[in-house]
């Protein structure tokens, strides 16, 4: 347990009183703050700037907070929270060139197009029953048993009349390339 006196001496910088207090606190503090951040060294420095913000307090405004922990806690907090209005601030970076020219996203949405059409026409030449089943499957996401039931087959037969028509599909697209 920190006395307020081993706070005040602390404050005013006697360095076996801020080591005390550190053993006493940090482990549960460093808890608390990991638990939120997920991230090793994140909580080490929220940690270290938590004890520094108190300690900074606490001479200032030559005050002790009557329950030492929650006040840490709530430093902490705050710490996490303008942590992260800072990440939100700052934005993702991104590298130039990773950014593609006009040109190459208009050849990607053409090549894009080209291929749903492509996938499209081997679904129009797909048996009526594969069709089905790969539009309830697929495309709706159907489960096995409510497709079974809505087309009036057994799951096994759904089953196997999905891996067919994948595999037509697949040889029909493959045929095209």
């Amino acid at each position: 347990m920190i006395t307020a006196e081993q706070l005040r001496k602390a404050a005013r910088g006697e360095t076996q009183s801020i080591e005390l207090i550190c053993q006493q606190l940090w482990e549960p503090l460093y808890g608390f703050i990991y638990y939120r951040v997920q991230n090793r060294e994140e909580a080490e420095d929220i940690t270290q700037e938590t004890f520094v913000r108190t300690l900074i307090y606490c001479r200032r405004h030559n005050t002790q907070p009557e329950n030492i922990t929650a006040f840490m806690k709530m430093v902490a907090l705050n710490i996490i929270r303008d942590s992260w209005r800072q990440k939100q601030r700052q934005g993702k970076l991104i590298d130039l060139e990773d950014i593609k020219p006009l040109e190459t996203v208009a050849a990607d949405e053409q090549k894009a197009i080209a291929e749903r059409m492509q996938v499209e026409n081997a679904l129009n030449r797909l048996k009526p029953e594969h069709k089905a089943v790969l539009d309830l499957r697929i495309m709706k996401g159907y489960s096995v048993a409510e497709t079974a039931q809505m087309l009036g087959k057994s799951e096994a037969a759904v089953r196997v009349l999905q891996y067919r028509a994948l595999q037509v599909l697949a040889q029909m697209l493959d045929e095209n390339d």
